[in-house]
């Protein structure tokens, strides 16, 4: 070979070479874990599914973590970078952790409670128990919020039983283990259909709420903020494809959620897509929501400002993101 074609083949290798190094290594991966198979994830899901994480230079891997303590705990551990939660981040961060909420996620409660047929009103709970799903977690916080909003005091006028997952409680329900339970969907579609009533919606309270809200910890907002950045434009591009790109929406629910059936990711879609914001500030509110319900002893002398970081995503609306993001069609 001339010698002189072979230098030129090589340089051309090894330019290739170097520019496939500098890709994989501008992409920054990033380890998100969620609590539960419901709707409350969708934003994770389209991302997953429409690739949304390359465009901006991350690599967004999902993790299933049962329940919402199990998954505060494993982001404390740093197992990984961001999690998908509710009000335990709060728990945790009163005992010390170093976690921070950077947007809200579902703006309230997600979630529906479900009855056996004998109970026919709230009342009727009085003195059953009820199913809910991880202590100190959303669903406990919804349950706690419902009962304190119908003058009944859970673990006295009201036992609760604390399961891991909805299957679970959706299982216990079924067998009479509890009379009732706080469902999310799409297991509120399978409750329906098993014959168990609808008797409260959550959700049409409106109350504030942390739900399925994108926590991290404080050193790493501060020691890799294009991690923090690059998911975050990720979560806003899926929002907007929620809001108005239904079907795309519904496509990635279903792949994730593992089922074709569409009753229930119609009922996924339609139940929460109108409960995530444009842009998924925190508001101060939901936190003092969080902290009046926990029972933790620093509870009520803390600071609500304390637990959640608004400005990444302020800085990303401040630059332009997201009114770029939304001139496209």
């Amino acid at each position: 070979m001339n010698r002189k074609l072979h230098w030129i083949i090589f340089a051309f290798v090894f330019a290739f070479i170097s520019l496939s190094d500098f890709a994989t290594a501008a992409t920054i991966t990033v380890k998100v874990g969620y609590p539960q198979l419901s709707g409350g994830s969708m934003p994770l899901w389209v991302i997953n599914d429409n690739k949304l994480d390359q465009r901006y230079g991350v690599d967004v891997k999902t993790i299933y973590i049962a329940g919402g303590a199990t998954l505060t705990h494993s982001l404390v551990a740093g197992d990984i970078d961001i999690a998908l939660t509710g009000g335990a981040v709060v728990g945790a961060a009163l005992s010390g952790a170093d976690l921070i909420y950077v947007g809200i996620g579902l703006s309230t409660y997600g979630f529906t409670v479900y009855a056996r047929p004998e109970i026919k009103d709230i009342n009727d709970l009085r003195g059953k128990i009820f199913g809910v799903i991880t202590r100190g977690a959303s669903s406990d916080h919804a349950a706690i919020a419902l009962f304190n909003r119908f003058g009944m005091k859970a673990g006295q006028d009201v036992k609760f039983l604390y399961f891991a997952r909805q299957g679970d409680l959706l299982a216990a329900l079924d067998k009479g283990v509890v009379v009732a339970g706080v469902f999310s969907s799409p297991t509120t579609v399978m409750a329906k259909r098993l014959g168990y009533k609808e008797l409260v919606n959550i959700a049409s309270f409106k109350l504030p709420y942390p739900h399925n809200a994108i926590a991290t910890r404080k050193a790493l907002v501060r020691q890799n903020p294009d991690l923090i950045k690059g998911f975050l434009k990720a979560y806003l591009a899926a929002i907007k494809i929620i809001h108005e790109e239904p079907e795309i929406a519904k496509r990635a629910l279903s792949r994730f959620l593992g089922t074709k059936d569409s009753a229930m990711i119609e009922d996924s879609y339609s139940s929460l897509a109108p409960l995530f914001l444009k842009v998924p500030y925190m508001p101060e509110e939901a936190i003092r929501t969080v902290l009046s319900l926990s029972d933790h002893p620093k509870a009520t002398q803390a600071d609500a400002k304390d637990f959640f970081d608004n400005r990444p995503l302020k800085e990303l609306e401040d630059s332009g993101f997201v009114r770029e993001l939304y001139s496209r069609r």
